[in-house]
């Protein structure tokens, strides 16, 4: 498995309802599978705070009901180890997406890292077989959207995962 990190900086969270559309930059990032039989398992999950002033953010690690569409663009997605072989079809990261946006589901929460982002930290660390899977490109399985229920604090991250 080749392992990547993906990132975001600055990021202003807008407090987005399950089921409601995002749109570009609300939320700290979309991880969608690249193929219909890509495997990735998500290892960690760090969210730093960044505000000015006090601001407790309510964060969602959360699967799609409605999946992204087209490249998702602004965030990075970067391969952890220099000499690692990345699959022939990688996952995507970003805020921003070409065509459709995903909808947060109301049902399926995996982690809620939430934080005062006036300087507050969120870290979620699998151990070994207890990772997050997601598997193949469509909603539920395929894409997990970090976003805000409540909050507009700002902050920077990472994703760190594996894709097969």
């Amino acid at each position: 498995m080749a392992r990547y990190s993906a990132t975001w900086s600055a990021n202003t969270a807008v407090a987005v309802a399950d089921t409601t559309a995002f749109t570009a930059g609300q939320a700290p990032g979309f991880l969608r599978m690249g193929g219909a039989t890509n495997m990735g398992k998500i290892n960690e999950v760090y969210i730093g705070g960044e505000s000015g002033a006090s601001n407790p953010t309510q964060m969602i690690l959360a699967r799609t009901s409605t999946i992204s569409v087209g490249a998702l663009s602004v965030g990075n997605n970067a391969l952890l180890d220099f000499n690692a072989t990345a699959p022939g079809t990688t996952a995507s990261f970003g805020s921003t997406a070409a065509t459709t946006f995903p909808q947060r589901s109301s049902t399926l929460y995996l982690l809620q890292p939430s934080l005062n982002a006036f300087g507050g930290i969120a870290r979620w660390q699998a151990r070994y077989g207890e990772e997050i899977v997601l598997f193949g490109n469509t909603a539920t399985g395929g894409e997990v959207c970090l976003s805000s229920k409540a909050g507009t604090g700002q902050t920077s991250g990472h994703i760190i995962y594996e894709v097969a």
